[in-house]
């Protein structure tokens, strides 16, 4: 009995080398940089950190497929570097010996990139996937549409001109009628207003008290009464 199981584990050991491989069919490289992003703080890739990858990778392609049944044990691990480094495959649980296409794993992997890089305090840059590129963070979308905003701006810039405009006219009328009560409060005072006509200053005329002519003033002084 003992011989058969250790018989079955060897053929699995076989079977998992031949599917996960540098350059195999649906197989990925990761490059971690673990000291370039944590310096003295940074942490030692052991068994545990790798056991955690694959639980990641696994959580990656259940949440990717509703449907999924991935297990931590269909993401092998293999070509370990002290640098650190490996390549991983996913297996189909429902196909024995064949792997979940790329395309699958590399769909999931970027869906849940943030939620992998968080999870080993790491970045896109420190924490690379050779093969998938790195994808943005979705825009952020206000609260409020782009369009409303704009009409919003558009209505307060009309409303201003409006305001602007109604003060502007009650000012000039205010203007218009201190100027005219000025002019009549000076025409019931009788006082002078200089006018200038075609560039020369003249006193304009009292029509209350008159005006003498001084030419005809000095004729009258010439000519005296008997």
């Amino acid at each position: 009995m003992l011989r058969v199981l250790l018989l079955t584990l060897s053929v699995v050991a076989i079977a998992d080398a031949e599917l996960c491989k540098p350059d195999a069919q649906n197989a990925f490289k990761v490059r971690l940089s673990i000291k370039t992003a944590l310096g003295d703080n940074a942490y030692a890739w052991d068994a545990n950190e790798e056991y955690l990858f694959k639980a990641m990778v696994a959580f990656a392609m259940r949440k990717y497929s509703s449907k999924s049944t991935t297990q931590i044990s269909n993401v092998l691990v293999c070509n370990v570097t002290d640098r650190v480094s490996f390549w991983f495959v996913v297996t189909d649980s429902s196909k024995n010996g064949t792997t979940v296409p790329g395309s699958q794993v590399e769909a999931a992997i970027r869906m849940y990139r943030n939620r992998i890089n968080s999870a080993f305090l790491l970045s896109d840059k420190t924490l690379q996937f050779l093969k998938i590129t790195s994808t943005l963070s979705p825009p952020v979308e206000p609260s409020t549409p782009v369009w409303l905003i704009v009409f919003g701006v558009v209505l307060c810039l009309i409303v201003v001109g409006i305001v602007f405009l109604i003060v502007g006219g009650i000012q000039k009328r205010k203007k218009k009628n201190k100027a005219s009560t000025e002019r009549e409060n000076l025409e019931e005072k009788g006082e002078v207003t200089v006018t200038v006509e075609n560039g020369i200053p003249c006193e304009a005329l009292d029509l209350k008290a008159g005006h003498i002519n001084g030419v005809f003033a000095a004729d009258d002084e010439r000519f005296t009464s008997l």
